[in-house]
């Protein structure tokens, strides 16, 4: 399962936000089943800024979200994401370096 989350950051605001991103990244990342996640800002619109988490599952996903640390820090970021679009993909292709692509078993039939 893929978490993306898209945020609007001014540049004044731009070192608080990544001090608050880290944080919840190091977070979610101490969950079982989060593979790790990244943030970062779009090259030609630098107050663009987005975060990606990679877990296991939407259950890993979710239970990742119910510590209390994660409540307190993670919860009110993800609260100022853009919710104008869909933030939780289903993980379907995978690619890892020099690899080929692994298809999720849905896409197989």
């Amino acid at each position: 399962m893929l978490l993306v989350c898209r945020f609007t950051v001014s540049p004044d605001e731009a070192p608080g936000f990544t001090d608050r991103a880290a944080r919840a990244l190091e977070l979610l990342a101490a969950q079982p089943g989060c593979r790790g996640g990244e943030a970062g800002r779009a090259i030609e619109a630098p107050e663009q800024w987005v975060m990606t988490v990679r877990f296991d599952s939407v259950d890993a996903y979710r239970r990742a979200l119910g510590p209390f640390p994660v409540r307190e820090h993670v919860h009110p970021l993800l609260a100022e994401a853009d919710t104008t679009t869909e933030s939780t993909h289903e993980t379907l292709l995978t690619v890892t370096a020099g690899g080929s692509a692994a298809r999720h078993p849905s896409l197989l039939s």
